[in-house]
């Protein structure tokens, strides 16, 4: 009997290690969503009726399955930013505030006087340039820090991001920068409404599915980065950087130069994510405006361990939880803080299994 069971333990072990990138990610949701369940039965809350809520804010028509879709945008943005970063040995968790940054850049450019009026979609395309730009040179800062004096990267894309969102406010609460003017006591502290010429345009020119073209910029880039990736020069020296930088300088790789490169298209990332939720959804700039979706993208990153198409899949999973979780708040009284709790111990779990298995494995 102890020979079975040592033998099934053994071959559930090694099919877990063959196919970790998959099953186990399978597993931890599977294991999250039931908790998830058990905890709206505890709080008394019927459980079909939670579960109908999450269904039809995230699957229920043309519309919830399009805000879904753009919302993973954002999120698959940041975390191939993240991806991008990583492979240099770096940890970027500043995508809340480059989020925020780019949202500004992309602000200011759109209501640039001008703008609106320019052909061949430029007046969408160089706003949404200028977000990745911004954001890129708000990465890039970091990267300098740490070249120049060690800094952790860590610590300083986390301190940018209180900056950038102390920058956003700042912006939506002085009339000298991007407040709309105040014709009563009751304006909101926002930015005017961007033009529509100037709006990330809808891929079905309907807003009964209003899917931008953010979702197709988004997978070009996709599929250049994973190329860049796996198959360019600059790729085998983020790679080279990330593995043994000492090394890496001796084969006369610019360490410095590759860190600092790395951090800006992270950063880039970010801040035309931030763009892409300006121009596409809110059209206007409020202090809100990032709403976490930086620190998502974050989680995102980190489970796709290295891999742009598990960024996508991590995306598109966190948007839709997104979506369901608010509807389950608006219609079953659930908080949607819970998705928030069940995005964690996703974490936690594949986490978990990846240091059991990685420990199985190492003789």
């Amino acid at each position: 009997m102890n020979q079975i069971i040592t033998s099934t333990r053994e071959h559930v072990s090694k099919f877990l290690n063959s196919h970790q990138g998959i099953v186990v990610p399978v597993i931890a949701v599977l294991l999250a969503f039931a908790f998830g369940m058990i905890v709206v039965v505890a709080m008394g809350v019927p459980l079909n009726n939670a579960l109908g809520a999450f269904w039809q804010g995230a699957f229920g028509n043309a519309y919830a399955i399009s805000a879904s879709l753009n919302r993973a945008v954002v999120l698959a943005l940041v975390g191939i930013g993240f991806v991008i970063a990583n492979r240099a040995g770096l940890t970027n968790v500043g995508g809340e505030g480059q989020i925020a940054v780019g949202g500004i850049a992309a602000t200011a450019l759109c209501l640039t006087p001008g703008i609106a009026d320019l052909p061949f979609g430029l007046s969408f395309l160089i706003p949404l340039v200028g977000a990745a730009f911004v954001g890129g040179i708000w990465g890039a800062l970091a990267g300098v820090l740490k070249t120049r004096s060690g800094t952790n990267e860590v610590i300083s894309t986390l301190l940018l991001s209180f900056i950038g969102t102390g920058l956003l406010y700042w912006s939506v609460q002085s009339e000298n920068l991007l407040r709309q003017p105040m014709t009563s006591s009751s304006t909101l502290p926002e930015s005017a409404s961007i033009p529509m010429a100037t709006q990330v345009p809808l891929l079905t020119g309907s807003y009964a599915s209003p899917v931008t073209y953010g979702l197709p910029i988004l997978l070009l880039l996709a599929v250049i980065a994973a190329l860049v990736l796996s198959r360019s020069i600059f790729g085998f020296q983020l790679r080279s950087v990330g593995h043994n930088p000492t090394a890496a300088a001796r084969a006369g790789i610019s360490v410095g130069l590759t860190l600092t490169l790395a951090l800006f298209i992270a950063g880039a990332f970010g801040g035309l994510a931030g763009g892409v939720m300006l121009q596409g959804e809110q059209y206007s700039l409020k202090a809100g405006f990032s709403s976490g979706y930086g620190f998502d993208g974050l989680v995102v990153g980190l489970l796709a361990r290295g891999s742009v198409p598990g960024v996508i899949a991590g995306a598109l999973l966190f948007g839709f939880m997104r979506s369901g979780g608010i509807s389950m708040e608006m219609i079953a009284t659930v908080p949607s803080s819970l998705v928030g709790v069940i995005q964690g111990l996703i974490v936690l779990l594949i986490a978990g299994a990846a240091y059991y298995l990685d420990k199985r494995t190492t003789p």
